[in-house]
């Protein structure tokens, strides 16, 4: 066979498979059954800003502000249904690499967004956390997330994380040199060090592994993100990009989740 009709049939399978989870995804409408078992903790990787402003001919920040408006529906879509946990993927410890003027405008962001929506967050008893290192944060993002925390610390509906300057890399790593640190301490044993003692070292170590991954774009990898915490989560990826994700593209993924079983390895 040759290899030109090789990559032939390669294409064809792909485009076919692309279409076929457009189909599926389309089709899959159904109501969300509130009376199904409703993810604990939902994680998202908010992929496709960039990709969505070039589509457009506009520069990559105005795909971030249009995500910004995202981030709010998905929060109150979550909100709605009862989810606990909501965490979202907004800034790795690789995105430094990106250019001074986009990282400028990304440490704005949290600024932007809490200063238009911490009152309603209030009012709909959402919680906010920051999950990730604050070193090399600007000030001006730290004040406006600690503000959030600050106004937000006593709520007691949905928990909203933005993973900030995050890369589950280097949180190993921290956890890993907190514990060793405490063992040549003497204040744990070796004997005591399992899976426990990891995550409460973590960044998260007050949060539930997420149930449900969600990611944009149709990347379909982790990117650096909950390494440890992802390890039994169910993963569900859509090439849909952020700024277009709706809250019906949201209830799909549910639906998809309630259709799962999670078996943690038992038959």
């Amino acid at each position: 066979m040759s290899i030109s009709l090789i990559a032939g049939e390669h294409f064809m399978l792909e485009h076919l498979a692309r279409k076929w989870s457009r189909k599926a995804q389309q089709a899959n409408t159904t109501e969300l059954d509130l009376s199904g078992q409703i993810p604990h903790h939902v994680a998202v990787i908010m992929d496709g800003n960039g990709r969505w402003a070039k589509k457009r001919n506009l520069p990559r920040v105005a795909g971030h502000r249009a995500g910004m408006k995202t981030v709010k529906e998905v929060v109150k879509a979550a909100d709605e249904i009862g989810v606990q946990y909501l965490t979202m993927y907004a800034f790795s410890t690789e995105n430094w690499k990106r250019p001074r003027d986009e990282v400028d405008f990304l440490m704005r962001l949290p600024q932007e967004f809490l200063s238009t929506e911490l009152e309603e967050l209030v009012e709909r008893n959402v919680r906010v956390r920051m999950v990730g290192s604050r070193e090399q944060l600007p000030p001006y993002t730290i004040q406006a997330l600690e503000t959030a925390e600050q106004r937000t610390r006593n709520n007691t509906g949905l928990q909203l994380n933005f993973a900030l300057n995050y890369g589950a890399r280097k949180e190993i790593v921290e956890a890993v040199k907190d514990i060793a640190a405490r063992l040549q301490a003497g204040e744990i044993d070796l004997e005591q060090l399992n899976e426990d003692v990891i995550s409460r070292h973590l960044y998260t170590s007050e949060i539930p592994d997420p149930d449900l991954l969600i990611r944009t774009s149709g990347e379909i990898r982790l990117s650096n993100f909950m390494l440890w915490q992802l390890a039994y989560t169910e993963l569900w990826f859509t090439e849909v990009l952020w700024p277009d994700f709706t809250r019906e593209h949201f209830y799909q993924a549910i639906v998809e989740y309630q259709g799962r079983a999670r078996r943690y390895g038992a038959v």
